[in-house]
């Protein structure tokens, strides 16, 4: 039961905090199921079967992606990374560096950066 799974007594939490839990926990669910149906499918030998467990799968990515919608929705931090990432282009992690004015990130190819320069002048 995954009211089980709360690291804090739950008579000390907000509604919107187990709300939110329940979205985790669901989003959570759903991409796990996704990865079974994939493995399911991919080693499944009859054809209509595996195209079964592919539909199965791609139903399970669709209740993911409206659970996200929901925490998109409901959480600032959460929208705003989405606003960044989500359909970004080139390397991720440049799109990160960029997000927050570093440029190339520290540790990828051809940087000499330690990775701290962006915290100058933050206080």
């Amino acid at each position: 039961m995954s009211s089980e799974s709360y690291h804090e007594p739950i008579e000390l939490l907000s509604e919107g905090t187990k709300n939110m839990h329940r979205a985790l926990v669901s989003l959570r669910e759903e991409l796990e199921a996704v990865d079974w149906y994939q493995q399911r499918a991919e080693a499944c030998s009859d054809a209509e079967l595996r195209a079964i467990l592919t539909h199965n799968k791609n139903e399970e990515i669709e209740h993911a992606m409206m659970t996200l919608e929901w925490l998109r929705r409901n959480n600032a931090v959460i929208d705003s990374n989405i606003k960044t990432y989500v359909n970004s282009r080139g390397p991720i992690t440049g799109v990160e560096a960029a997000s927050v004015g570093g440029g190339s990130s520290a540790g990828e190819p051809g940087s000499t950066s330690l990775g701290i320069g962006s915290l100058k002048g933050k206080r």
